[in-house]
């Protein structure tokens, strides 16, 4: 938590967010960040977080719509912020190579306090790749720019197949709509979940999508007819926690395992093993978090057998323990 500070921001005690747009913004973008961050509230009804939009020549900034926003901070904001939010720019992204930002825009990075936690969305990778903080990192942006991300920043670790990712101190998310589940994350690592699903239902979104979770990268659809998986999913969500083949998976289609698997990773972009794990696991989070179940119990529910299974499968997905997870989740504020 913060403590009182003169300037920018005016409320001491919580969380500073500070986005910092440019020309070219997508206002749904920065509405993201202000509508999600900015509704979380303690059980008491107080706001967690003070958001404030700033940029790095205050001014009327071009938006990718047909109106401009008028931003009246400038990069100060930056430097008191305990996290900084970079949107994509329309138009602006994709043409940063490394070591190439308008020098405005790398002096107000410059001005990122050490310990604040930094975040992009979208192609507000590009600016953070270009600034060389994603470096030896794993990182995402939007699909269709994956190409050019990989030519121009060789050493980012780029996942692209997945809606964002956490480095703990440095985090990154695919298209638009990915900035949502990026910022309910970061509200779940803060206050826990019960904060998260409460804005998630406000604003009528899911509160949660695994960030390992397949972009929808764009690919064909089933021709009229064309038999599916979507069945088999279904079946396999509501039997977790029995022992599932793949052979019986492609069953519930009558399809040979070769065609089901090829199928469903046309259709989900991942591997018919790996999608019933992240199935798992997401079962997992949710009686951890829900349930005061033994962790082995909840091993069992979810389809692992095991608490030793649960917890290698948990830390290689989250990086933490059941119980550590446990205990930040259900921690509350």
């Amino acid at each position: 938590m913060t403590t009182a500070h003169a300037g920018v921001f005016t409320t001491p005690g919580r969380h500073r967010v500070a986005v910092l747009v440019r020309h070219g913004l997508l206002p749904m973008e920065l509405g993201i960040a202000h509508r999600i961050l900015g509704r979380a509230k303690a059980p008491s009804g107080q706001p967690l977080y003070e958001v404030v939009t700033c940029t790095p020549t205050p001014g009327v900034l071009r938006t990718d719509a047909d109106f401009t926003v008028n931003v009246e901070h400038g990069p100060e904001a930056v430097a008191e912020a305990d996290t900084v939010i970079i949107p994509a720019a329309h138009g602006r992204d994709e043409t940063y190579a490394s070591g190439t930002l308008p020098p405005d825009l790398a002096g107000a990075l410059a001005r990122i306090r050490r310990g604040a936690r930094i975040a992009s969305i979208c192609t507000g990778a590009f600016v953070l790749a270009a600034a060389g903080l994603l470096d030896g990192r794993r990182a995402t942006t939007h699909w269709a720019a994956c190409d050019n991300f990989r030519r121009l920043f060789p050493r980012v670790r780029l996942d692209p197949d997945v809606l964002y990712t956490d480095e703990g101190d440095i985090l990154t998310s695919a298209g638009v709509a990915s900035g949502i589940d990026l910022c309910l994350h970061m509200v779940r690592s803060d206050f826990g979940s019960a904060v998260a699903n409460a804005v998630a239902r406000r604003t009528v979104v899911p509160p949660h999508r695994e960030g390992g979770q397949a972009q929808f990268i764009e690919r064909p659809m089933p021709d009229a007819g064309v038999q599916t998986t979507r069945n088999a999913r279904a079946w396999a969500l509501a039997r977790l926690d029995q022992p599932l083949t793949l052979r019986e998976l492609a069953a519930q289609e009558s399809m040979s395992v070769r065609t089901f698997t090829r199928r469903f990773r046309e259709e989900t972009g991942s591997s018919p093993q790996r999608w019933l794990i992240q199935q798992r696991v997401e079962r997992a989070r949710q009686l951890l978090e829900d349930t005061e179940l033994p962790v082995d119990r909840v091993a069992q529910a979810a389809g692992f057998g095991t608490a030793a299974s649960l917890r290698q499968h948990m830390a290689a997905a989250l990086g933490v323990s059941p119980s550590a997870y446990r205990r930040t989740f259900r921690a509350g504020v």
